[in-house]
């Protein structure tokens, strides 16, 4: 199992906590407004801001598809095996894209650990990347008359 995974605080629903999530996220869809009420097994009721509910949504979504679901706060560090899995790549390659400074982090000991924020930006950067490559190739296949 990957680091993430192992994380304290994550969730793996069963099939009968990804029907509920499903159901529950439908329902937080329909009812979408700038704040969401919710009302509490005592009665009490809580307004959630939108942030909240942008958020909770999309919690429900990826539970109700099956999906392993876990919050990681955004100044968090994580290890260099959290990050490579975090960025689908091997553990070695993340340490390469370390080494030539690609992305910062810093030790611990002996220990790298990087900020969940830097992984964030670099994800965000090699996505634009990725598209202006593929609409550089796009273009190019256009004039070529393919």
């Amino acid at each position: 199992m990957n680091g993430l995974l192992e994380r304290p605080g994550t969730v793996i629903p069963t099939e009968h906590d990804a029907d509920l999530a499903a159901t529950a996220s439908r329902a937080i869809a329909r009812a979408a407004k700038d704040i969401l009420h919710v009302r509490l097994e005592n009665g009490d009721e809580l307004a959630l801001p939108k942030a909240v509910t942008r958020l909770l949504s999309h919690l429900l979504i990826e539970m109700g598809q099956g999906n392993a679901v876990t919050i990681i706060p955004i100044h968090a560090e994580l290890s260099t095996q959290e990050a490579a899995d975090y960025l689908n790549v091997s553990r070695p390659y993340l340490v390469k894209l370390l080494n030539e400074k690609k992305i910062p982090h810093h030790k611990v000991g002996t220990h790298r650990r990087v900020r969940f924020t830097d992984i964030c930006e670099y994800k965000e950067n090699f996505k634009k990347e990725r598209s202006a490559a593929m609409d550089a190739l796009a273009e190019e296949t256009q004039r070529l008359g393919f």
